[in-house]
């Protein structure tokens, strides 16, 4: 009969090793399939907000200065040299305040000259009008003479003429008086032609002269007020800003001499941003702050013209200004731009840009996790943008830049 054998044992250790072997790739395969494990961030460099629902606030910010409404620039009319400084700079002055004094001899000979040429003229013209009143008497008694003698000469004619008919004188004698009558004649209606010459050309000779002596009288007066100018008045009430000159210094015509202002009325002028200014528009609220004071104001006048990558804006401030209100103070202007009711809004991220799709990391509710989500953001303002899509109410994200955890999903807050 047959008798049963045993199985070897080598085989049994073959089938123990195949198993052994599967389960190390089993387990190797599944390790592979976790990802990284989730790195840990320090909590105290960790920036976090919540996601609320509400009134979001556009506002832009820009840095600026409050300059003077009404500034008045104080020019030279006249080089010269600054002689004396009357006044210093944060003295209230008035109009006819002089501010300082300037010299020129070269300006008061000219005076001189235009004075020696104005009196030269003045002269001309009495003895023009002189002369030509002279020439008319004698021409008027040129005609009165001449006519004398005519009438003289047509008298004797007419008794030449009776007398020959009472043959008492001859025909030639007659002809002869009649032709000195008419000789007579026409010498007096020449000399009247003459007469009526001269006095129409009396008026235009001696406007050319008066012409003449208000020109050098004009000349006169402005080098006058040269030499006037020289004395240098603020023009204005207020207060002096600036005078930048000091005693000897020589300053040319149109040159800057000083400046006055009226510091109870000022403006502020902000620079904004030229991305940010296109959402900016007359007549919206603004916020100026002193760092002591905040001062209400509105958009009164938009630059046209960009200037270092910003537009100046100027704000019309309202109500009264406080005690520390004064000329180039640099201050903060908050612009308020819309309100947008009913929305998502959270603390603007480090990296978010408005109408832009980004990656932020969201708290895990009851753990000390954060994951990656991807969110929509819509319009921005200062602090805060808007949440279109992908958190919710209440959500806690991170606001911190964590680009550098970008090949992770999630991690840990420690």
């Amino acid at each position: 009969m047959d008798i049963p054998r045993a199985a070897p044992k080598k085989r049994s250790r073959f089938i123990y090793a195949g198993i052994g072997v599967g389960a190390l790739a089993l387990v190797s395969w599944g390790v592979s399939r976790l990802g990284p494990a989730a790195p840990t961030v320090d909590r105290a460099l960790v920036l976090v907000d919540s996601v609320r629902y509400g009134t979001l606030v556009r506002e832009v910010r820009a840095p600026g200065t409050l300059v003077p409404e009404n500034i008045r620039f104080v020019p030279a009319i006249t080089a010269g040299r600054v002689e004396r400084k009357l006044v210093q700079p944060g003295t209230r002055v008035e109009a006819t305040t002089v501010l300082l004094e300037l010299s020129n001899p070269d300006v008061q000979l000219e005076l001189l000259e235009a004075e020696r040429q104005l009196s030269a003229a003045q002269s001309g013209l009495v003895t023009l009008r002189t002369s030509l009143e002279t020439q008319r008497l004698a021409q008027e008694g040129v005609v009165a003479n001449t006519r004398t003698l005519y009438l003289e000469a047509e008298r004797n004619a007419r008794v030449a003429q009776e007398l020959v008919k009472k043959n008492l004188v001859s025909e030639s004698e007659a002809e002869g008086a009649k032709e000195r009558a008419e000789e007579y004649r026409t010498r007096m209606a020449l000399e009247e032609k003459g007469l009526e010459v001269l006095k129409a050309s009396i008026e235009p000779q001696l406007q050319v002269q008066e012409g003449q002596v208000k020109s050098l009288t004009a000349i006169v007066a402005f080098q006058r007020e040269r030499i006037a100018s020289m004395r240098v008045v603020a023009g204005t009430d207020g207060v002096l800003q600036d005078m930048a000159l000091e005693e000897g210094q020589y300053v040319l015509p149109g040159q800057t001499l000083a400046r006055v202002v009226k510091p109870e009325r000022l403006k502020a002028v902000l620079r904004v941003p030229q991305v940010q200014a296109r959402d900016v528009v007359i007549g919206q609220k603004v916020m100026i702050d002193t760092r002591r004071d905040t001062i209400p104001g509105r958009i009164a006048r938009i630059d046209p013209a960009v200037e270092n990558a910003s537009v100046a804006m100027d704000v019309a401030l309202e109500g009264d200004l406080p005690l520390g209100a004064r000329p180039d103070l640099s201050v903060d202007g908050t612009i308020e731009i819309e309100r947008l009711e009913n929305v998502l809004y959270v603390g603007r991220p480090a990296f978010g840009q408005a109408e832009t799709t980004v990656g932020l990391f969201r708290m895990v509710k009851g753990s000390d996790y954060a994951e990656r989500v991807t969110i929509r953001l819509g319009r921005s303002s200062v602090n805060t943008i808007q949440v279109v899509d992908g958190l919710a109410e209440g959500d806690v994200v991170i606001l911190n830049d964590m680009s550098q955890w970008d090949r992770f999903d999630r991690v840990k807050i420690k």
